[in-house]
């Protein structure tokens, strides 16, 4: 299992001195949060890049309903390249109780779900290479000629993690085209509940038994464990199926942010 640390504030010097730390103490993967208003998270990142050798860099999560997936494309091909090969990205549909609205940015779930699997048809035609076109509903792309940047490092892609609403058809379909999922169950309602470690074997067989692709693939939890000793609340996800855990520690002093991370990962 593997093991990473989301970075929970937004000065973007303290967010380089603490992957630095993430990486000296033993975590495999530093992220940060991709907002809509805040901290860039890709300058953030390859800031992070060239104080680091080891670690991979990441979002937690980026929406791209909101994002131009041109942009992001050069933003995690270039990270890439200045990381040799470290990079993730992880997508959503993005939140909006975020601040969204605040900015006018599509809330209509129904339309961000269009958005992010177009988006993720341009990301992965970008990044094979020029010249590429696209004609959907909501993006044109015609193919141009001029130099395009190298292809990513990691091949035959960058990985990109997605939110998958569990047991939503569609947004398991989605699932099935990336490299990893961040585990989102609703209940009977519709409403999104706490994940257990039963939803996520059970999301595991899906997607063991519907996905073509050959690479490897990812299952990653959320939370916070009480120390790098904490292990039966890491066993279980393990056991579940899940390959990474998250060190996820929103609303929490900077004392203790700091606190927990030098102490290493969990032991299992």
């Amino acid at each position: 299992m593997n093991f990473g640390f989301v970075f929970p504030f937004g000065d973007v010097k303290k967010a380089v001195a603490y992957a630095q730390e993430a990486e000296q103490a033993g975590w495999d993967g530093f992220f940060v949060a991709d907002l809509v208003w805040g901290m860039d998270a890709w300058l953030a990142l390859a800031a992070a890049a060239g104080r680091t050798e080891r670690i991979r860099l990441g979002t937690m999560v980026t929406p791209l309903a909101w994002v131009r997936p041109w942009k992001l494309a050069s933003e995690t091909v270039t990270l890439d390249h200045l990381s040799n090969g470290r990079v993730v990205l992880s997508v959503g549909l993005g939140a909006n109780n975020a601040g969204a609205e605040d900015f006018g940015v599509e809330t209509d779930r129904r339309i961000k779900a269009e958005l992010v699997d177009e988006g993720l048809e341009i990301l992965n035609g970008l990044w094979k290479g020029q010249p590429f076109g696209y004609d959907g509903k909501h993006y044109q792309i015609k193919p141009t000629t001029f130099p395009p940047p190298p292809p990513p490092v990691q091949k035959p892609r960058i990985p990109i993690w997605v939110v998958g609403a569990w047991p939503r058809e569609k947004s398991m379909r989605r699932v099935l085209k990336c490299d990893g999922l961040l585990p989102a169950p609703l209940n009977a309602k519709g409403k999104f509940v706490k994940l257990t470690p039963k939803a996520v074997r059970e999301m595991k067989a899906y997607v063991e038994k519907r996905r073509k692709l050959k690479t490897p693939f990812d299952i990653v939890v959320e939370g916070m464990t009480k120390s790098h000793r904490d292990t039966p609340a890491i066993r279980k996800w393990a056991e579940a199926g899940a390959t990474w855990w998250i060190e996820s520690r929103w609303g929490v002093s900077e004392e203790a942010v700091l606190k927990r991370l030098k102490q290493g990962p969990p032991i299992l």
